[in-house]
């Protein structure tokens, strides 16, 4: 008993120490985070000393517009507009993305009759497209989410091919010797399982490509932040812009931490 009690408290030292070691290396990293974002905005603020606002506004004038155009909830309202198209061109995008990928990985003759259209789809870029948008939906939420949706597709289906390719043979096949039959068996409980990881990178990647495509899907005239920023610059109202695009990383930095958080949940098992 003695001996066993020992081990249980050389355990305990161990996890407590590893536990003090993870903490320690956080709170390095954040300070080096914290130290770059301050040499970042001390250069800009040095930096905007030799220029005019038009050129380059300082910290303080940003600043200033940030919470000027807040108050006045033109930012709010123009975040708002945005999240209208952005949500359901990213899950339509994501979801046809992921399952044209997984479909295609799986299934060679599937492959076989798709991947020639595929080939010539992929290098057409989403703004391309801007005219079907215009032509099929209107300058309207419909519009940009159709140009947010194609541009988050080809990052999904990628990622979602290339890891259910990745599937080791293996795996199906100590899952036939264990009674797991039919492609749609091994597909939910072998290869979904396996594939997760990449298939949920791809889906964080395609977020934010999809959050970058909203500025692009605004500018021809739908209502959003995109709109915001075109319309700033057009004005030479540089300190507006930026504060823009600063709302935008702000956001986008909540997304990716919110999606990273519940990846790390769902992928637990793996690590």
């Amino acid at each position: 008993m003695s001996h066993e009690t020992s081990d249980d408290t050389a355990l305990s030292d161990e996890e407590s120490v590893g536990s003090a070691l993870d903490r320690d290396w956080s709170l390095t990293r954040l300070g080096r985070g914290v130290a770059g974002l301050v040499g970042f905005v001390a250069v800009w603020w040095v930096a905007a000393q030799f220029q005019s606002d038009i050129i380059l506004p300082g910290p303080v004038a940003v600043l200033d517009a940030f919470v000027t155009a807040f108050r006045s909830g033109e930012m709010t309202t123009a975040l708002r507009q945005s999240m209208l198209h952005w949500i359901p061109g990213t899950i339509v995008g994501t979801a046809i993305g992921v399952a044209l990928g997984v479909l295609l990985g799986w299934s060679d003759a599937a492959d076989d009759a798709l991947a020639p259209l595929v080939r010539v789809l992929r290098p057409v870029p989403p703004l391309a497209l801007t005219g079907f948008a215009i032509a099929w939906f209107g300058l309207n939420h419909a519009g940009a989410a159709f140009i947010i949706a194609v541009g988050g597709l080809w990052i999904n289906f990628y990622a979602s091919y290339g890891a259910v390719e990745g599937v080791d043979e293996e795996l199906l096949e100590v899952a036939g010797s264990l009674g797991v039959d039919g492609g749609l068996g091994k597909i939910r409980k072998v290869v979904l399982p396996a594939a997760l990881p990449e298939i949920a990178t791809g889906i964080r990647t395609g977020i934010g490509r999809c959050w970058m495509l909203v500025i692009a899907a605004e500018i021809f005239g739908v209502p959003g932040v995109g709109q915001q920023i075109y319309t700033a610059s057009q004005n030479l109202a540089v300190d507006v812009v930026i504060a823009y695009i600063l709302v935008l990383s702000l956001v986008y930095l909540a997304v990716d931490a919110s999606f990273r958080a519940a990846q790390n949940r769902v992928i637990a098992w793996q690590q």
